[in-house]
């Protein structure tokens, strides 16, 4: 089978890990961990570059790695890249609430939508959106 064909056998593909660069791994990690909760886990010992791997949730990671002139560009937005996260409604206070006490900026939402979300840009400068994660439809 070509790689470009769907499984007729209902496999689903999920997604294992994420990279991202960051110009200080140290401090992003910190972030990472005081804000979503996501904790540092070993990484390998193959990796000269300064770099921290998180669990999102079982079987998911985030890796963070140093790159000196990391920059971010113009199209980490609503309507550009962002990462997108599921959380309950009812932790949208207290995450907003470790989110600005971490820096983070809070950014409204660009579209209404029917259910409650928002934005945050993070210290290296990546745009994640939070969604209810009870909402009645997963769009």
């Amino acid at each position: 089978m070509s790689r470009w064909q769907v499984p007729k056998d209902n496999t689903t593909m999920t997604i294992a890990h994420i990279t991202l660069a960051t110009r200080n791994v140290a401090q992003t990690c910190d972030f990472f961990a005081r804000t979503l909760g996501w904790q540092p886990i070993n990484r390998p010992g193959n990796i000269t570059a300064k770099a921290a791997w998180l669990e999102i949730a079982p079987g998911q990671e985030l890796h963070l790695l140093e790159i000196e002139a990391y920059e971010p560009t113009a199209f980490e937005r609503e309507y550009g890249r962002h990462i997108a996260l599921e959380i309950p409604l009812a932790e949208f206070d207290s995450l907003k609430k470790r989110l600005v006490d971490a820096s983070a900026e809070i950014i409204a939402p660009e579209r209404a939508t029917p259910f409650e979300r928002f934005f945050f840009r993070g210290p290296d400068g990546y745009v994640f959106e939070v969604v209810d994660s009870g909402r009645p439809s997963k769009t």
